[in-house]
C-alpha cells in the first residue's frame, strides 16, 4: 500500500489526501508532528533531502515529494486529470501559480499566524502586511478567473482546483477575509460538494 507521509494540519498533505480519496486510492497515514523536528532526521532526509512533507511513499520502496507531484500521481489516468491538451496546461498554469504565487504567502500567514509559537512569531510579524498583500492579490486573480469560469482547468473540476483549494478554503486563519471574494466563497462551495469531498480534519 502507498504510504503518504504527512501532517494532518498541512494544507499541503491535505490535497493529497484529498486526492486520494477522490481517485479511490487506498493510502496509508505516517504523522509527523510540526515542531517534533521529525522530517530533519538522517534517516528522513535520506529519502527526502528537502526535509518535508508530504513525501508518498511507493509499493517499490521509491519515494516521492511535493504536494503537485504527488497529485499528479494520484490522479493519473482519472477524471481529475482533463483529457484535453489545452486544458492539462492550464492544469498545470494554476498548479504553478498556486505554488509561486499563492502558497508562499496564504499559507506562510496562517503558519505563523496561528501556528507558530508566539515567540518565533515576534521575529516575523513585520512580515504580515507583505503576506496579507501578496495573498490577496493571489486571491484576487482566483476572482477574476471564477467570476466568469467554474473550475480552473476547462469545464471541470481538477486537481488545479484541488492544489488551490488546500490553502484557499483555510485562508482565514491567515488573517484573510473570504467573504471579500464572492466567486472564490462560491468556488469553495462547489468544490465541498464533489464526490468523495473531506474535510482536512477528516481522520483517515
Amino acid at each position: 500500500m502507498l504510504v503518504l507521509h504527512q501532517m494532518q494540519i498541512s494544507g499541503n498533505c491535505y490535497k493529497c489526501r484529498l486526492t486520494a480519496k477522490q481517485t479511490n486510492t487506498p493510502i496509508a497515514l505516517k504523522e509527523y508532528g510540526l515542531h517534533d523536528g521529525m522530517t530533519r532526521t538522517p534517516e528522513f532526509l535520506a529519502k527526502n533531502p528537502n526535509g518535508r512533507v508530504p513525501m508518498l511513499e511507493l509499493e517499490d520502496g521509491r519515494f516521492l515529494p511535493e504536494s503537485g507531484a504527488i497529485i499528479a500521481y494520484l490522479a493519473e489516468g482519472s477524471k481529475l486529470v482533463p483529457q484535453s491538451r489545452w486544458d492539462r496546461a492550464q492544469m498545470l498554469q494554476w498548479m504553478f501559480f498556486e505554488q509561486y504565487s499563492h502558497e508562499p504567502y496564504v499559507a506562510v500567514a496562517r503558519f505563523w499566524l496561528a501556528y507558530a509559537p508566539k515567540e518565533q512569531l515576534e521575529a516575523k510579524k513585520h512580515l504580515a502586511p507583505e503576506w496579507h498583500a501578496k495573498g490577496n492579490a493571489a486571491l484576487g486573480v482566483m476572482e477574476t478567473h471564477l467570476k466568469s469560469h467554474d473550475w480552473f482547468a476547462g469545464n471541470s473540476y481538477s486537481i488545479a482546483d484541488i492544489a488551490l483549494y488546500g490553502y484557499t478554503h483555510c485562508a482565514e486563519e491567515g488573517g484573510f477575509t473570504l467573504g471579500d471574494f464572492p466567486a472564490v466563497s462560491r468556488w469553495l462551495r462547489r468544490v465541498a460538494e464533489q464526490p468523495g469531498h473531506v474535510t482536512m480534519a477528516a481522520q483517515w
